[in-house]
């Protein structure tokens, strides 16, 4: 990744996710260094050549990465067990069209659902706004948070400095939200691939929009 005008090796998990804590990212100027640094990542954006050519120093390097609470390649529920896992999701009746979010919450024993229309709007605008719905709901942001969703546009743009070229005060909103949690957590799941809590935040999606109709 950049970071302002240097190059820089950006700490990321088994699923090859940035590590997200308090709104910043994990990053190393150089991985034969024991220096890291925490940086906002809305200040972090890709490299416009992810991939120069190899140095004799450089062949044998790896992506820099970290061990992490739970391996978001296999989260279960027993995985979520000490954290609030949010499942999120967008839907949306022609593209733009009526649009509606849901929402499932899950901490140990306790669940929340939440179903909202919200009017005219894009399929990205609703993913979006499942996730900031979701992370609103979150009361205890000192407790380990775990969101899924199955939108790589919002996962491009709160986790690997995409700029925003639309949805900009939407996308910015969300980012100084996920500042607000002590630790952070993205996962992107498939949709429609049977997943309880996922297909139920489908579910709930769509009856806010048919409900609407």
């Amino acid at each position: 990744m950049r970071f302002k005008t240097n190059k820089v090796w950006l700490a990321v998990d088994a699923n090859q996710m940035p590590l997200i804590e308090n709104g910043k990212s994990l990053i190393k100027y150089q991985l034969d260094q024991p220096h890291e640094y925490w940086v906002p990542l809305s200040r972090l954006a890709p490299v416009e050549d992810e991939n120069p050519p190899a140095s004799k120093k450089s062949a044998a390097r790896k992506p820099f990465s970290k061990s992490v609470a739970a391996d978001t390649t296999t989260v279960t529920p027993e995985a979520c067990a000490q954290a609030i896992c949010v499942y999120t999701d967008g839907a949306c009746s022609g593209n733009p069209g009526p649009a509606g979010i849901g929402v499932v919450l899950r901490y140990k024993e306790k669940t929340k659902e939440i179903s909202r229309y919200l009017g005219q709007g894009t399929n990205n605008i609703a993913e979006l706004e499942a996730i900031k719905t979701g992370l609103l709901a979150v009361k205890n942001r000192d407790l380990p948070v775990i969101v899924f969703t199955d939108s790589s546009y919002a996962l491009g743009l709160l986790t690997k400095g995409w700029k925003a070229k639309q949805n900009i005060a939407l996308v910015e909103e969300i980012r100084r939200l996920t500042a607000t949690f002590k630790r952070l957590r993205f996962v992107k799941v498939k949709g429609h691939s049977g997943h309880v809590d996922n297909e139920r935040a489908d579910r709930l999606a769509v009856r806010a929009v048919e409900q609407a109709g």
